[in-house]
């Protein structure tokens, strides 16, 4: 049936798909400032544009989750160049404060069609025991595409290049995958009628689920929340905000490359308990050190954080297996879902935080790293409900007896 395909520009071209994802995120992230000066506009009204961002991604996810053996990768993957070249575009030649919401969108929507197509095509391209290694590779282009796009956009600002051109950037992973997707056969999706949408949506109401859902929602905005205001919270900490997004995305690609053997001595629980509070001492750090320091921060950070979406995903699988791949798509989804929501509130921290250290008389630097270090400080409060709710995990999950991983694959 996928005799004759290219596996391998198949598996170049969603590598440098999720490499576009990954640029739009550490671009955009770089870029805040600049939009927030040139526009005009408060950190409340940049977390609306940050919203659009993570909004676009579960609903385009779910959906293309849903529509994937009907529609097909190769029409998936057409809607995502469509959506990541409108958005771009879009982004460079906005106006204003609603361009900005609209082009983000698009972006996302783009990110969410990418998710949607290529994990399935890379797993139905490579069946056995290569499935997970090469899944494990392409999942790595997403921090390790963070990276090269942070340091881009760190280099393009010191050298005084604008936000307009760092945004053209991100076409370039863009036209690749395109090309190397162009006039080439896709693999046919393979069906498996072992469960039913009303199977998986019934195994949803397993309390385990239901719980790793809840868990899933403070697990990504911990990661994402910090990151994608990197360049705003932390443009004042002796630090530069790009590096530490930059080492924050090296060591999580470093730290997945290893995840097997962490998850096999620590177990699913013990990895996500250990990260919960490793993100929270890295959080609790950036809110109050400042210049070098803040790199022995990011690196706890990172060990913190570099496992919570894969081994969440990982847990579904395992432990609410009938759940299938509805129920991963559905708790990745709620886990953009909620970065989405939570983008304005942490910009009316940042704001709030501003105009209360304004009236205690800071100004200029001192002002925006108060103001970045109190808004820090409440988002404390994701990690540390996780330690919380990952300690009641740990002893509930003990005696469980996973479903082997060859299972879940298959």
């Amino acid at each position: 049936m996928n005799e004759n395909i290219n596996k391998s520009a198949l598996f170049n071209g969603s590598c440098f798909a999720v490499i576009t994802t990954a640029f739009t995120f550490s671009i955009r992230a770089g870029i805040l400032p600049q939009l927030g000066a040139q526009f005009n506009l408060t950190a409340e009204q940049l977390g609306f544009i940050n919203l659009m961002f993570f909004l676009g991604f579960p609903i385009s996810m779910i959906i293309g989750g849903l529509v994937y053996h009907t529609f097909g990768p190769k029409n998936i993957m057409k809607a995502a160049f469509v959506a990541h070249t409108i958005g771009i575009i879009l982004t460079i030649y906005a106006g204003g404060y609603v361009g900005l919401l609209v082009s983000t969108l698009f972006i996302g929507f783009g990110n969410g069609c990418t998710e949607a197509a290529c994990n399935p095509l890379i797993a139905d391209a490579y069946a056995g025991p290569k499935m997970n290694k090469m899944l494990s590779r392409f999942h790595m282009w997403f921090p390790g595409g963070i990276l090269i796009g942070a340091l881009i956009s760190k280099f393009m600002t010191d050298f005084g290049m604008g936000w307009q051109a760092q945004m053209w950037v991100t076409m370039i992973p863009t036209i690749i995958y395109a090309a190397l997707f162009y006039g080439k056969k896709f693999v046919e999706p393979r069906e498996d009628g072992s469960t039913s949408i009303a199977e998986n949506l019934k195994a949803m109401l397993n309390p385990v689920f239901i719980f790793l859902f809840i868990c899933m929602a403070l697990t990504a905005i911990t990661e994402f929340g910090p990151n994608q205001w990197v360049s705003v919270i932390m443009s004042n900490s002796g630090a530069s905000p790009m590096l530490i997004l930059a080492l924050t995305s090296g060591l999580m690609a470093l730290g997945r490359f290893v995840a097997g053997p962490v998850v096999h001595t620590l177990g699913q629980t013990g990895v996500l308990l250990m990260s919960a509070i490793l993100a929270a001492v890295g959080i609790y750090m950036f809110s109050v050190v400042t210049g070098p320091l803040a790199y022995v921060a990011t690196v706890i950070f990172a060990l913190g954080v570099c496992y919570f979406w894969p081994v969440m995903i990982g847990a579904v699988a395992q432990r609410v297996p009938l759940s299938g791949a509805l129920g991963m798509s559905i708790v990745g989804g709620v886990g953009m879902f909620s970065t989405a929501i939570f983008q304005p509130f942490i910009g009316s921290w940042i704001d709030s935080a501003r105009a209360e250290n304004t009236a205690l008389g800071l100004k200029g630097g001192a002002l925006e790293l108060a103001a970045g270090q109190d808004t820090l400080v409440k988002m404390l409060a994701f990690p540390s409900i996780l330690i919380v709710l990952f300690l009641i995990f740990f002893f509930w999950q003990k005696k469980t007896k996973l479903v082997p991983a060859a299972e879940v694959a298959h």
